[in-house]
């Protein structure tokens, strides 16, 4: 997780984030830091293992608060760095923070996709791909930000298998990111297939979920808009399965969907308010999961 030092509304990313609105600016950074060390420290009450990266001043990341757009990990020791659609994101990818983990865990290999940026195609990271860790799945909603052909170079260097469809918000605008109408969990998927307006597409995507045995639950639009697909599964120290979420995202969930959810994980939130208004993020956009082996 990185600590952010100048979070703010970032203009550049406002044309395609829908979920992102342009709130009273006074005291942002200061609002969204608070947020920020509440939500480390409500993770690491419940037995997570939090890695804190503090941001700098310089360069200007008004978005380094998301990390997992810009890397991701894995559990052979690789590591994916990403092609970044708003030049002030590109400047969030920073090596030193990989050479700092490999100091705990084994970095056995770097494969740098940025230069797709030269293309002008993109593809940010977990974001863009909702990952199937198990079955080597890549779900992907087509956008401006995730390209087809870049998917496919991930796909080839890392073994996984891409699951690509488009998928729009209740306005029928594009979606910007998987993570946000979609959470793969070890047994479940939460998902606003509703948003995939293409029948065939969507029947595509629901029997490829069918067939890994995960059990689907199903969010409507007004939930996803509230980051209730914005969620990420994660194993505390005692292997316990928690599934981290806004507390926005909570509150729109019903009860049934609520129950179910709580027969595979226990649920863990935190208030985002300020960091969900002006980033268009939520609580899984702050995690890069780290999956590299342990030294």
């Amino acid at each position: 997780m990185i600590r952010p030092v100048d979070f703010k509304f970032n203009e550049q990313t406002a044309g395609d984030n829908k979920f992102q609105i342009a709130g009273e600016q006074a005291d942002v950074q200061q609002k969204a830091l608070a947020e920020f060390d509440g939500f480390v420290n409500i993770l690491r009450d419940n037995g997570v293992d939090v890695t804190v990266v503090n941001d700098t001043l310089a360069p200007e990341t008004p978005d380094s608060i998301f990390p997992n757009n810009w890397v991701s990990f894995h559990d052979d020791g690789s590591v994916f760095l990403y092609p970044m659609h708003s030049p002030n994101r590109r400047l969030e990818r920073r090596k030193d923070i990989i050479e700092e983990l490999g100091k705990r865990f084994e970095v056995n290999h770097i494969s740098d996709l940025s230069f797709f940026e030269q293309q002008n195609a993109f593809l940010e990271g977990t974001g863009s791909m909702v990952l199937d860790r198990e079955n080597k799945i890549a779900y992907a909603c087509i956008s401006v930000r995730t390209d087809a052909e870049a998917l496919r170079n991930f796909c080839m260097l890392s073994g996984y298998r891409a699951v690509s469809f488009h998928a729009t918000d209740q306005n029928h605008y594009p979606i910007y990111h998987t993570n946000v109408m979609m959470c793969v969990a070890e047994k479940y998927v939460v998902i606003c297939s509703e948003s995939i307006a293409d029948e065939h597409e969507r029947d595509y995507v629901l029997n490829e979920i069918k067939i890994t045995e995960k059990e689907i639950i199903e969010i409507g639009f007004e939930q996803m808009n509230h980051f209730a697909g914005n969620m990420l599964e994660v194993k505390n120290k005692n292997g316990e399965s928690l599934l981290i979420m806004s507390q926005q995202a909570l509150k729109s969930l019903h009860g049934t969907q609520i129950t179910k959810l709580e027969t595979f994980s226990r649920i863990v939130t935190a208030p985002l308010y300020t960091i969900e208004q002006n980033g268009g993020g939520s609580a899984r956009c702050m995690l890069a999961e780290v999956h590299l082996p342990l030294k």
